[in-house]
């Protein structure tokens, strides 16, 4: 069988099928073990750190990132806001940062607000870098649990359809998970957008290339009854430079329980989180609704991931 073979995480473009496949293997065996009376792999990362480096607000990846390592066994050396509490604030150079970090763990997860910076950091770390998200660029974990989350809910990723749904400009998670697509066939990705935020055509060139079918769409309605999966997004504030753009494009994109019901019995609703008011509450309870598992599932994803990078054979 072939063994897990990357240095770093930092783009989704590093994942055919084979990583897919042995990822999502071990995901699923931490699943198991998390359940077990009693845990096999508790203290398998008991003699490993594990830096969080985020110099941009988290909650879902970075607790879910800490809770793997915790739940491993490692150790946690973390900051709440790196841009603001770490030497950052003085001048300091992300290679620099990189290279002290590594005399002092076994393994950083950054996040960071310049897209290309966790490849950058890769390049000058001698210890795995994993990608927590990079400014507008990408997130391949959050892909990754996205993926999985995909094929939890269906017999095979093959010949589904997806729409992807409000900030697909900024969007990171759905950049991140229209390459990992690319690993299936028969994938339709219907993109849902307004027009100051639509998916930017290097995304749209790699699938065309691919071999996956797009098209874009602005009606939300018309692609509901299509799909098997409709991955929603925020407009993200924070990326729009201008508010005018913003305003344009925030609310116009809602799920609620009317909207749901236009959707398929087993189709699926995803959200990286967090939400605004993209999707009303009050379809919570709709079994089709996934995105807090989804969450969940970036734990088992995560832990696999540190396994993985940090060699630690499953078999043993």
């Amino acid at each position: 069988m072939r063994k897990f073979d990357l240095e770093h995480v930092y783009e989704s473009q590093q994942f055919d099928s084979e990583l897919l496949d042995i990822i999502f293997n071990v995901a699923d065996e931490m699943k198991k073990d998390l359940a077990a009376e009693q845990r096999r792999y508790s203290q398998v990362l008991n003699d490993k750190i594990m830096a969080s480096l985020f110099y941009e607000p988290s909650t879902r990846t970075r607790f879910s990132f800490e809770s793997a390592m915790a739940r491993l066994g490692g150790s946690i050396l973390t900051t709440e806001n790196a841009k603001e509490f770490s030497s950052a604030s003085k001048g300091e150079t992300l290679y620099d940062s990189t290279k002290v970090m590594c005399g002092y763990a076994d393994l950083i997860v950054m996040r960071h607000n310049e897209p290309g910076s966790a490849k950058m950091a890769a390049e000058a770390s001698s210890v795995p870098v994993i990608n927590a998200g990079d400014g507008s660029g990408q997130h391949p974990t959050q892909a990754l649990l996205d993926l999985y989350t995909i094929r939890d809910c269906f017999p095979a990723v093959d010949n589904l359809s997806i729409a992807m749904v409000g900030d697909l400009k900024y969007g990171r998670t759905v950049r991140s998970l229209s390459y990992l697509l690319t690993k299936y066939d028969n994938i339709t990705i219907y993109f849902v957008s307004p027009s100051v935020c639509k998916m930017d055509d290097d995304i749209k060139d790699y699938l065309t290339v691919n071999n996956v079918e797009w098209k874009d769409e602005s009606s939300l309605e018309k692609v509901l009854p299509l799909v098997d999966c409709v991955y929603m997004t925020r407009i993200q504030r924070e990326r729009f430079h201008d508010p005018e753009d913003y305003e344009q494009a925030a609310g116009k994109y809602i799920i609620d329980v009317e909207q749901a019901g236009l959707m398929k019995k087993e189709s699926i609703i995803m959200h990286p989180l967090p939400r605004v008011d993209e999707i009303s509450q009050k379809v919570d309870n709709d079994p089709r609704a996934q995105y807090f598992q989804q969450a969940r599932n970036g734990l088992f994803i995560r832990m696999a991931l540190l396994l993985l990078l940090l060699g630690n054979d499953i078999d043993d």
